[in-house]
């Protein structure tokens, strides 16, 4: 008789998951995480093609491909941490990114700056010219088309 009472309250559980839609959330510079390595790999690709199923995305894999199961799993994950959402077609979903690519390279960006380099550009830009052996001059002509990307952008 438990294992009735048991079963029944956890098909009255499931029946309410499947009524109630389930509440993500909602994610900004604030409050997101950094991604795995699968997830953006993931990521990268909804980015790409906007919206599709995990056999869509499956083929945007390079050979050895990874398993469909694994891919899925992968999705749902993000789904749950409010990366992905999806429209549902009967037992099949459409994944598509919730969060634009804009936003999570603003993240991933200010994140890797405080880790790596005191949150100071400066200090990025210092990096990259001595690890590439770089002249005043072209450090000079890289500025100035940093300069004019800015004035070209509307604020």
């Amino acid at each position: 008789m438990e294992k009735k009472k048991i079963l029944t309250n956890f098909l009255v559980f499931i029946c309410f998951l499947k009524t109630k839609p389930l509440v993500l959330p909602e994610l900004n510079v604030d409050t997101m995480k950094e991604l795995t390595k699968a997830e953006d790999e993931i990521m990268q690709i909804l980015w790409k093609i906007k919206r599709g199923h995990v056999k869509d995305l499956l083929e945007y894999f390079p050979d050895p491909k990874p398993a469909y199961n694994t891919v899925s799993t992968i999705v749902r994950i993000l789904v749950t941490k409010g990366f992905v959402k999806y429209k549902a077609y009967g037992k099949t979903h459409e994944y598509y990114p919730a969060v634009p690519k804009e936003m999570y390279s603003k993240f991933y960006l200010n994140n890797f700056l405080g880790k790596y380099f005191s949150g100071s550009f400066e200090n990025l830009v210092s990096f990259f010219a001595r690890e590439n052996n770089l002249s005043v001059k072209e450090v000079e002509e890289l500025m100035k088309h940093v300069k004019d990307d800015i004035k070209e952008e509307p604020r």
